[in-house]
């Protein structure tokens, strides 16, 4: 008797009856019904995940110091953030010295210290362009470097350095522990705010 009792299968979602009668025998070689029907086992993306996903956009890449994001961080000469851009941290820091240029409030500052990174004759044109003195110390296998160079200038990019360094304090900045680039954004804007907050706190 049991051998010819019938089993009735459930109704699937968006009212379709699959196979309503099946002989019971074989109920062990078909798979649960479930949201996400298949006609076969075979591997698929589930329901609704057509784009691929991944580290592309996300501001991530191999540097020398392993996989990182780095953060391009413009400041004015107190330490104080004023915007930020991240890129992977295969990227350059050179290439990006005119984004940072036009970062920020709308005011253009009487000079832009920078490290031998963003050392390039673009580079300083791309600042006397928009009036600002290029305070960057020419590489040891540059050619035609500047004549001038504002040495004591450049001791205040020590400040920056000292920001960069608050920042890294915090362990989601320095681990990168968010996955998108949005995320982790913001995370560094918070910090950021933090900074500011705590230079003008006078209680």
């Amino acid at each position: 008797m049991e051998q010819r009792v019938e089993a009735v299968r459930s109704i699937e979602q968006g009212g379709r009856v699959r196979d309503l009668l099946r002989p019971s025998r074989l109920a062990v070689g078909l798979r649960p019904s479930g949201a996400d029907v298949r006609q076969h086992h075979r591997a698929r993306p589930c329901l609704g995940g057509g784009r691929k996903r991944g580290q592309k956009g996300q501001a991530l890449g191999r540097s020398r110091g392993g996989f990182s994001t780095k953060i391009h961080l413009k400041t004015n000469f107190d330490g104080h953030p004023i915007a930020f851009d991240l890129t992977g941290g295969e990227k350059a820091d050179a290439p990006h010295f005119p984004v940072l240029l036009g970062l920020g409030p709308d005011i253009d500052p009487r000079a832009a210290v920078g490290d031998k990174g963003y050392a390039s004759k673009t580079n300083r044109q791309a600042a006397r362009d928009r009036g600002i003195i290029p305070v960057i110390p020419p590489k040891a296998n540059e050619k035609d470097g500047p004549a001038f160079f504002a040495r004591a200038l450049y001791r205040g990019r020590a400040r920056i350095e000292q920001t960069v360094g608050k920042l890294k304090r915090f362990k989601r900045i320095a681990l990168r522990c968010e996955k998108t680039k949005r995320n982790f954004a913001s995370f560094v804007a918070l910090v950021a705010g933090f900074i500011l907050a705590k230079s003008v706190h006078t209680a």
